[in-house]
């Protein structure tokens, strides 16, 4: 998801896009795959990929915790391919640019509340009944937020900022005592995250927990995630003397340090997705560093464009088929276009089949939009 930018040239990276559609087949129904190909041979290395693609219940990480701050990284990055400062320019061009902020910002809080409530039954008719706080939603105000710090300060400011939240929000979590616990204590029901949200998050939470994963504090450093992808942004489009392979080196280098001090501080203050914890945060980033290496390397720098491609498709209209894996019964599709072709297949194989016409009916439709240039951003 991009912001647009009155008279601004950003420079396009089909890794980009690329990384977004590989992070996004995830949520649209990839992690079927391997439960499926489990079935099919029995191979326990597909049943180890399998536990990957489940979220991880408290603490600890897996795969599939990485898709969320991946995304925010991704969004981060757009943002730094094209750092345009607006302190400096008159008002009458920097109103367009916030209106659109703020514009962007309502409006994917809106699509959050209806990717949670917009189906079954429909949008409760009791404000106290919806679940406000969202994917989208965090991800709105990361982006926000990140932004306004691009617009208006430089990169040693944006640095020391991301510092800060992060040391402040580990040092939170570590010695603030709250009503009802303890300093340092980080169970689902007693967290100072618990606390804040059962405070002051209107609606509902998250199954009803005492804690809501997209809850009010630990959208703070999430914002993190979206700095660190703008100063990967600003990085890739610097004219440094390193060459695209230096760049490469650069970013799998940096990937290689979030990690370690993700880890390291892990003992201190658990990795944990649902807290986002400050090791979280390093964890996410060393992460999305390496993989966007990775699609830089193979897309933009070694040309493997028709690789990519499966994944651009998915990336180009990312918010679209998101907010439809919610709102649409894809299942139901897939069954009346391929049921009779499942069926057909041998016992073992009918689970793989399943997943992948779940994968085709998405997919076409997202070709479609490609082929159309039917690109839906926010």
């Amino acid at each position: 998801m991009q912001a647009t930018e009155p008279q601004v040239k950003r420079p396009r990276l089909m890794s980009l896009d690329a990384l977004r559609g590989f992070d996004m087949f995830w949520i649209l129904g990839g992690e079927k795959l391997f439960m499926a190909l489990f079935a099919l041979t029995g191979w326990s290395f597909w049943q180890m990929a399998d536990t990957q693609m489940h979220h991880s219940q408290w603490h600890g990480f897996t795969f599939y915790d990485l898709i969320f701050p991946l995304f925010i990284f991704l969004s981060g990055v757009a943002l730094g391919l094209s750092p345009k400062r607006l302190d400096t320019m008159a008002a009458a061009e920097r109103i367009p640019v916030y209106r659109h902020a703020f514009k962007r910002l309502l409006l994917l809080l809106a699509l959050g509340v209806l990717y949670n409530h917009g189906w079954g039954s429909g949008i409760p008719a009791h404000p106290d009944e919806v679940r406000y706080a969202s994917v989208l939603g965090r991800i709105a105000f990361a982006w926000f937020f990140a932004a306004m710090l691009v617009w208006h300060t430089g990169l040693k400011t944006q640095l020391l900022v991301a510092i800060a939240l992060l040391g402040g929000y580990g040092a939170m979590h570590l010695w603030l005592p709250f009503p009802g616990g303890a300093a340092g204590q980080l169970t689902p029901e007693h967290s100072i995250n618990a606390w804040i949200d059962g405070q002051f998050l209107p609606g509902i939470t998250y199954q009803h927990k005492a804690y809501d994963p997209e809850g009010i504090l630990s959208t703070i450093p999430a914002i993190v995630n979206a700095l660190a992808g703008v100063m990967t942004g600003r990085f890739i489009v610097s004219n440094g003397s390193q060459g695209d392979w230096g760049k490469l080196a650069t970013l799998a280098g940096a990937g290689g340090l979030m990690l370690a001090l993700g880890w390291a501080l892990d003992p201190l203050l658990p990795v944990n997705k649902d807290l986002w914890t400050s090791s979280f945060v390093l964890v996410t980033t060393g992460w999305s560093l390496l993989l966007l290496a990775i699609f830089y390397g193979l897309v933009d720098v070694l040309g493997a464009r028709r690789l990519a491609f499966p994944f651009v498709v998915i990336g180009a209209n990312s918010i679209i088929i998101y907010l439809a894996s919610s709102l649409m019964n894809w299942d139901y599709l897939s069954q009346s276009l391929f049921g009779g072709m499942i069926n057909a297949l041998p016992e073992p194989a009918r689970l793989l089949g399943a997943a992948m016409g779940f994968l085709t009916v998405q997919w076409v439709l997202l070709l479609w939009m490609y082929r159309k240039g039917i690109f839906i951003r926010i």
